[in-house]
Parts: C-alpha cells; structure tokens; sequence
C-alpha cells in the first residue's frame, strides 16, 4: 500500500504545475477561441524571471514572493503580446491564429537565449521544504506535499473569481456566447486582455513554482506544451474543472507508467488522450467545439481556376532549368536543392489538406517520418532494395493515414487538430523507445541510394522527377471533381452533405493521400540523408510545414511549394546566424498582419490590381 500511495502522492504533485499552466490555456482559448501555442513561452518565462528573482530576494518569504512576482510579470508580458499582435488577428482565420502563436514561441526562445544564456538553470531548494516525509515508510519529498496543498487553494481561488466577481460573469458569458456578450455593451478588447493576462500569469506562477522539481531551460516551452494540450482536450477545451480533472488523471497515469510500464510510458499520456477522445469527442468535460468565425483556413473565395499560358510557359522554364541544375550548380547547392523539393513536396501535401479539405492538421509529421521509418526498415531489416522502399514508403504512410483518418475524422476543429498530435506523438514515442527495431534515439543510418543513383546528380534528378511529379498530382486532384467536392465541403459542410456529398468519406480520402504524399517525400529524405531520427516525426517538423503553408498562401494551389522554397533556403541562410529564431519570428508576425495571403496570394493580388 505505501508504494502506491506514494506513486499517487507524486502524480498529484506532478498535476499541480501543469493544472495552472493548462487552467490558463483553458481560460484563453474558453473566452478568446485562440489555441495558445505560445503557452508553453509563458511558462518558461516564469521559470526564468523567477529563478532570478530568488537570486536577490532572500528567506523563505523572498522564494514565495518571487513566485508569486514571477506570475504577476508573466501575466503583464502576455498582456502586452495580446494587445500589440493578438487583438490583429482575432477576427482571422483559426490557422493564422496558431501560426502568430508560432511566431511568439520563436521570438520568446531567442530573447531568453540573450538574457539567461544557454546553460540549464539549477532551481534553488525551497525554504523550510527541504527533504522527505516517511508515509507508510515511503518517501515522499515535502515541497511535493507543499504542491499538492497549493494546487487547490489555487484552483478554489480560481473557482471564486469566476463565479464570484463580475470579471468571471464576463469570462463565463464570452465563453458561452461571446458575441452576444460584445451586443450587450462590454468592452470585448480589454475583457480579452484581461483574460490573456490571467491565463498567461496561471503559466508563469506554474514555471516558478517547478523551479526546486526541474530548473530553468530553454527547451522547457516544448517539454510542457504537448502534455498541457493533452490536459486542456481531455478535460475539454474551455473547462476548468475539466482541466483540473486530466491533470490529475495524466500526471497518476504517467507515474504509474514510469514505474510497472518503463517501456511504454511516452506512449500512455497519448493512448489516454485517444482512448478519452473516441468516448467523448469533446473532452471529459467540454462541449461541442465551436469552429473559428471565419472557418479554420479562411472565407470562400473565387473559384481557383487552371493557370493561363504564360504562367505554364514560365514554369515549365524554371523546371527546365532546375533540372539542369547538376551541368551548372555546385555539389552544395545540389544537395540544397535536393533538401528543399522534399521539403517542397511534404509542404505541398499538407498544403492539400489545409487548402482544399479545410482540415488542420498539428500531426502531419507522422506521415512525412512514418514514410521515412517505413522505407529505412525496409532496407535495414528486410534488405529491400531503394526501388521497393521508395514504392513502399507512400503506400505505408497512406496505410497509416488512413487509419488514423478514421479515428481523428470523428472529431473536428481544434479536437481533429489535437488527435492528429496525439496519434504522431504517439508514433514519435513508439520509435524512440523501441530502440531494438526503430534504432530509438540513436536512429536508422547507412541507409543509402541504389549505386546507379548513388551520385548527387542521379539522386538529384531521381527527387525532382518523384517530388514535381507528385505536385503536380496534387495540383491535378485539386482541379479534378474530387478537388471541387473538398472545397464544397470545407466552405460549407451541412450544404454539401445535402447536395449528396459524403463529406466525412470526402476528408477521409483527402487525408489518406496527402499522407501518403508526405511518406513519398519521407522516403526520398531517407535516402538522400542516409539516415532517419525521431525528430522528423516531432511536433516541430508539422509546424515547419503549417508555417510553410501560411508562408506560401493557404487559399493558393502553390502556396505549398512555393512557400516550402522559400522556408527551407531561407532557414538554411538564417541559421547561420545566432539568433534566426527572433528574425523568422519577426517574419511569421508581419506576413500574419501586414500579407496574411501570403507570397502567392499577395503576388496573385497585386498582379490583379495591375490588370485593372
């Protein structure tokens, strides 16, 4: 009995720090409608600024002042981010919402690495708390008992605040009906402002107060933010209690794996989040998603026709002249080019789903590193030759999307966005701990082409034919009958399902090929980099794409490529540069308020303004 209960004990003191963190997240998206990707930023800041305050504010009374500090600081930073960049685009589109948060985590990460520097920071021990309890003869640190006696205070505080004050009347009213709240007279602004400021103090006071658990580190706004998204959708997005309800559940479950399940305990948080979702579709507690005002990619706009003749003429001339790229181009900027039609391709499949489908995905990685994986095992266990696997690797990431498709398509909006991550980290984690098979961590290399295409100018060839030719069957699918049933569908679902159109059996095959799109382009990068590792399936490697979509123009058939070209020859010129996280950034920010049409849909409208 002793060992469970101090397995128990833990996880509730695990559940505390991410309760607040998650209760904020739960506030801000319940009343604005933003998913905060940038939560994660608020709570490494209030690491960081409370790690320096109890640098200089001494006793037992200055470490709980500089928590305390820390969240009041963080909660004045996020008011200041809401008002300069959010207030811009609460009226856009859910992706252009997601992707301005995007900007915030890469401008949050630079400015931390030039304050605080890179190395970890060691969290002092907190005063009075320093040591163990013996419950039933079981060990039980003291600040985890602290925390755990904190967590409720702070929820009942919580708890009083809305529904006891008139600024909780307000948050509980916008999040049932904020429109109607903004007819009777509030002023929606600075409600919203106010909220942002409370969710992001709630991240900060979280950060602070893990301090004596984990320290500070500038990898610590990823490390938190998948599993306070797999808390806010279990709990159902907008709930408190909800909220409160998975932390506790996640935080048991995920020490309890640690201990009977080692093996399996990246993959339990991911399996709970699916098995919940398939039950209850909007989370323990929530209820049914409200989509975005202006749709999840944006309003209905003109019909997207075929290209006129001098844009065909033009780029079947830069294709002529991209393959002849090995006569005239060094063997670096080959390889690059190599680098950037795979990524062009992965783009461009996700492009499809965005663009004509209407579906956001957050785990399109598990495709891309699915195909990759699938080919490299191929080769390493089966010893298939590169022939096989790269025939293989699509027909294996479209096998994966297809099911995948089938659970994820019975929810929608930000709950399908939240399972597509749940089911690629839940692939992430079955590669990287099954070491003996998938290689874990240290990965799959010596994965090499074919010795007829080992030279860079045969492989090179090799990708342009495979990656133009699978563009352009996607931009043929996007011109074809299929193409205008998924734009039907997306502009208006409940019309087309009327008109006759299956819509769900419409998303579903969309998503199957565009996933196996993605492992087309996987299986060209295991080839081309002789090797495969776990990040290609990470979270990071989706939203490198959602950027490239944006980047190029989502409501565009070439915003795809033409934003993957630019991302990857931009980023491989940025990163030679310290702090390229700030710069790109500072561009994901402008394009999100000054060109959210992106460089096709600017070009595109520019050149209709010259027409007139």
């Amino acid at each position: 009995m002793g060992p469970i209960l101090a397995q128990i004990l833990t996880g509730l003191a695990n559940a505390g720090a991410l309760f607040m963190v998650a209760s904020g997240l739960s506030l801000i998206f319940g009343v604005t409608r933003i998913v905060n990707f940038a939560h994660g930023s608020f709570y490494m800041l209030g690491a960081y600024i409370g790690w320096t305050l109890m640098q200089v504010l001494p006793g037992s009374f200055g470490f709980w002042s500089a928590i305390l500090l820390a969240g009041i600081a963080v909660g004045a930073i996020g008011a200041f981010v809401e008002i300069v960049i959010l207030r811009r685009v609460y009226a856009a589109p859910e992706l252009f919402q997601l992707v301005a948060t995007f900007g915030v985590i890469l401008i949050v990460q630079d400015l931390a690495l030039m304050i605080w520097g890179p190395q970890d920071l060691l969290g002092p021990r907190a005063p009075g708390l320093r040591g163990v309890v013996r419950i039933l003869g079981e060990p039980v640190p003291k600040y985890d008992l602290a925390l755990i006696a904190i967590t409720p205070l702070v929820a009942l505080a919580l708890w009083a605040l809305i529904t006891r004050t008139r600024f909780g009347i307000l948050v509980r009213a916008a999040t049932q009906d904020r429109e109607m709240v903004g007819a009777l007279g509030v002023n929606q602004r600075w409600l919203f402002t106010g909220t942002f400021a409370l969710g992001c103090a709630l991240a900060g006071l979280g950060g602070a107060l893990q301090l004596p658990k984990g320290g500070a580190d500038l990898l610590m706004d990823f490390t938190i933010l998948t599993s306070v998204f797999v808390v806010v959708v279990v709990g159902g997005m907008g709930s408190l209690p909800g909220a409160y309800l998975a932390s506790v559940l996640i935080s048991v479950v995920g020490v309890f794996g640690v201990t009977f399940l080692p093996q399996s305990t990246l993959a339990l948080t991911f399996v709970v989040m699916v098995a919940v979702l398939m039950w209850r579709p909007f989370g323990l507690l929530g209820r049914e998603e409200v989509a975005g005002e202006m749709g999840q990619v944006g309003p209905p706009e003109d019909p997207i026709r075929p290209a006129g003749w001098p844009v065909r003429v033009g780029v079947a001339l830069a294709l002529v002249v991209l393959a002849a790229l090995p006569l005239y181009g060094s063997g670096f900027a080959v390889i690059l080019a190599t680098d950037i039609l795979i990524f062009c391709l992965f783009a461009a499949s996700l492009h499809f789903l965005l663009g004509q489908a209407g579906l956001v995905s957050f785990g399109h990685a598990a495709f891309y590193g699915g195909g990759a994986y699938a080919a490299a095992l191929l080769v390493r266990h089966a010893g298939a030759p590169m022939e096989l696997a790269l025939l293989l690797a699509p027909l294996s990431a479209g096998l994966l999307a297809l099911g995948i498709g089938f659970v994820a398509l019975r929810a929608s909006g930000v709950y399908f966005a939240m399972l597509t991550l749940a089911f690629a980290q839940l692939l992430w984690s079955l590669v990287w701990q099954g070491g003996a098979f998938t290689g874990g961590s240290d990965g799959l290399v010596g994965i090499w082409p074919a010795r007829w295409a080992d030279p860079n100018a045969i492989f090179y060839l090799l990708t342009f034919a495979l990656c133009v030719g699978g563009i352009l069957m996607l931009r043929h699918a996007a011109h074809a009958p299929f193409g205008y049933a998924l734009r039907a569908a997306r502009d208006n679902a409940p019309r087309a399902a009327a008109s006759g159109l299956d819509v769900r059996r419409l998303q579903w095959a969309a998503f199957t090929f565009a996933g196996a799109m993605a492992g087309l382009a996987g299986g060209l990068f295991v080839f081309a980099k002789g090797s495969v590792f776990p990040n290609e399936l990470e979270i990071a490697r989706s939203f490198d794409a959602l950027i490239v979509v944006f980047l190029g123009g989502v409501k565009t058939l070439s915003g795809g490529w033409v934003g993957g070209a630019v991302f990857e020859a931009g980023v491989d010129w940025l990163t030679r540069f310290e702090y390229w996280r700030l710069t790109l950034g500072l561009v994901v920010l402008f394009i999100v308020t000054i060109a959210p049409q992106g460089i096709v849909g600017t070009a595109r409208a520019f050149w209709a303004r010259v027409q007139r």
